[in-house]
């Protein structure tokens, strides 16, 4: 179910210090003024300057104000997050911004212990999330959409605006004479999400009024789903892992069926390089897989930015 802003930040619980991420954007803005009212003197704010558009000064420079007018340290990195060949710009984005978020934190961690890090997305952001992983279709990890909390370099990640509609964080920001900047690239419907935005989900809120409440669900099971998958790979990689090394040994993984083979190999490489293979990719190494039954038979197939290949009788991935 939906919730209002003060509901979500009432139930939200993370270990403090934390950290709010802020872009200058309504969301962030609403989700940084109500911790910083929840936890007085146990919030600082980071923000990564991308450096991608022309409004990224004008968004740092409303940062800074928004966090002098509540007493709140702002903590600043500015990053090349150009793509590389192969690599998406909202992958770069994404990448450049959550290391430079775990930079910023650990930076702060030696003054003031920070524990957690707040996001601001919110439940519209999760439906667009699945709508844009079903147009690709996505699995079950791509129709889980967004996970309200996990892990990353140590740190507490959440998210705890996402049963709050964004409607209702604009809403809740006016009444507050609460004044925030406008991303110019939201309006740019060259983007396939804010297509979604534009188009698509005006068409579903008339179609279907409560699904911003029903899509989630729907998201919520699947991520239930890919929970028991994940411990499934999990069991099934340390059985086929080898040694100290932990690199899956080919000749366990065939005695696996082609399904779990897939689902090992997908977490393995999600976990331990960060790389997720696409589906014409995964389909060609478990051929390959399936064909290894000589000493001098090779594997080299691209994945993500590097390359799956065999090292006598493992599987390895690097990053040439």
């Amino acid at each position: 179910m939906t919730q209002s802003l003060d509901e979500a930040i009432g139930a939200f619980a993370p270990k403090l210090p934390l950290a709010v991420a802020l872009s200058g954007g309504a969301d962030s803005v609403a989700l940084l003024v109500a911790c910083a009212e929840k936890w007085p003197g146990q919030v600082v704010a980071l923000h990564v300057n991308h450096g991608l558009q022309d409004a990224a000064a004008m968004f740092e420079a409303h940062c800074r104000s928004v966090c002098e007018r509540l007493g709140v340290p702002l903590r600043i990195q500015r990053v090349d997050a150009h793509p590389l060949a192969g690599q998406s710009p909202e992958d770069a984005a994404r990448q450049a911004r959550y290391a430079s978020l775990s930079a910023l934190a650990l930076v702060e961690y030696e003054q003031s212990a920070i524990k957690s890090i707040a996001i601001a997305q919110h439940a519209n952001d999760q439906i667009e999330t699945l709508l844009l992983a079903l147009s690709r279709g996505a699995g079950l990890a791509g129709i889980s959409a967004m996970p309200a909390h996990w892990r990353r370099d140590g740190l507490d990640y959440y998210r705890p605006l996402l049963a709050v509609a964004g409607a209702d964080i604009r809403s809740w920001l006016a009444q507050r004479g609460i004044a925030f900047v406008e991303d110019p690239t939201n309006l740019d419907q060259r983007y396939t999400r804010n297509r979604i935005r534009a188009r698509l989900v005006p068409a579903l809120q008339d179609t279907f009024p409560q699904f911003l409440d029903t899509f989630a669900r729907s998201a919520a099971h699947a991520a239930q789903a890919q929970q028991v998958l994940d411990e499934v790979a999990a069991q099934d990689l340390q059985l086929a892992g080898r040694g100290s090394d932990g690199l899956p040994r080919i000749r366990v993984l065939q005695q696996l069926s082609r399904a779990r083979q897939a689902n090992a190999l997908r977490h393995w490489l999600k976990d331990r390089f960060q790389t997720i293979p696409s589906t014409a990719q995964l389909s060609e190494l478990l051929d390959q897989l399936a064909d290894c039954t000589t000493r001098g038979h090779r594997i080299h197939i691209k994945v993500g930015l590097g390359f799956v290949q065999r090292s006598s009788d493992v599987l390895t991935w690097y990053n040439p």
